[in-house]
């Protein structure tokens, strides 16, 4: 490709949804025009801020404070800079053979670990296509779904709340969205047996109206939950939305679960807009416990599709599960 060709490519053809397209570019032209793979991938990683945040985290937290306490090292927190105590006395002989013995031992490490020291990051980042981490980050609206801090002040992450490593799937239902630092100290290490949570997705209950549902009565799915209409609908197209594991309360779900069902909440809240114009609001309940009101002991939320004048006063919602409390 002539100069002027890729001139124009760069200034006028070239959509960029990220970095990576100039910095390539740059790297090929800083490599006489060939490069591997490699070396283009280390140079995208210099240009990733999320990425020299996440070091510097691990230099400032875990690291350097590791050496810091056995006096090795001194920080100046205003500058951020680090220190080797004692670096001015030694001699060139001194630093290379110190050097020798870090690469020493870092080889020695890599060869009784290999690449198992990242595979978690590997794990977490490597299976999520870029469409499904906007859809969670979006989600949880770009903040950490663990401490809630902004997308703008540190940089999120796609995590599996069960490790993928434990049999956790990619589903968006078992997929959340945390900082680097909340990613970071998680990790993988919970000592839950995850292999009993997978196996309690599939429990069903003998003679459970709902977990023995008509797979004709099913009009949507994902992983972990299901839709139906109402036998008994209290407005028309009153949907209930239903984990598939048989589980009472609400309170018993896992957040997969709770992701899963307020997913298929949101979108069957949108058909229904599409369906029926009429529709200007919803009720949105479940009932949990016999005092509640709960006749099936099979965890279910209610979608309530409200039309203008279905009820003299509407005023209340909810309240009115108990008689004259709606009015206030």
């Amino acid at each position: 490709m002539k100069y002027q060709e890729l001139s124009n490519f760069i200034q006028k053809r070239m959509r960029m949804s990220h970095i990576y397209q100039p910095v390539m570019l740059m790297t090929l032209l800083r490599e006489r025009g060939q490069c591997s793979e490699r070396k283009i991938a280390e140079s995208l990683l210099a240009h990733d801020e999320s990425q020299l945040e996440y070091y510097e985290t691990i230099v400032r937290g875990m690291v350097g404070r590791v050496l810091r306490r056995h006096e090795i090292v001194e920080r100046d927190k205003k500058t951020k800079t680090w220190t080797l105590v004692g670096y001015e006395d030694l001699t060139k002989e001194e630093i290379l053979d110190l050097t020798t013995l870090c690469r020493d031992r870092l080889q020695r490490f890599l060869e009784q670990r290999g690449e198992t020291i990242f595979e978690h990051r590997k794990r977490s980042k490597g299976a999520v296509s870029g469409t499904l981490k906007y859809e969670v980050l979006k989600r949880a609206r770009f903040r950490c779904e663990l401490c809630g801090v902004m997308d703008a002040e540190k940089a999120l992450e796609v995590d599996h709340i069960v490790p993928r490593n434990h049999g956790g799937s990619d589903d968006i239902s078992n997929l959340q969205a945390l900082c680097y630092s909340c990613n970071a100290m998680k990790r993988d290490r919970d000592d839950t047996d995850f292999r009993g949570v997978r196996e309690s997705y599939d429990h069903r209950s003998s003679g459970c109206l709902f977990c023995e549902i008509p797979d004709k009565r099913v009009i949507d799915e994902n992983a972990l939950a299901y839709v139906i209409r109402d036998a008994y609908p209290v407005s028309e197209l009153h949907t209930l939305i239903l984990p598939r594991r048989h589980v009472a309360s609400y309170f018993e779900l896992g957040q997969p679960e709770i992701n899963a069902c307020t997913a298929l909440l949101r979108s069957e809240r949108s058909k229904i807009l599409q369906q029926d114009g009429g529709v200007e609001g919803f009720n949105v309940g479940i009932n949990d416990g016999e005092a509640a009101g709960q006749t099936i002991y099979h965890c279910h939320f209610h979608l309530i599709p409200r039309r203008v004048g279905d009820v003299d006063q509407p005023r209340g919602g909810v309240r009115h599960t108990i008689p004259g409390r709606g009015d206030y």
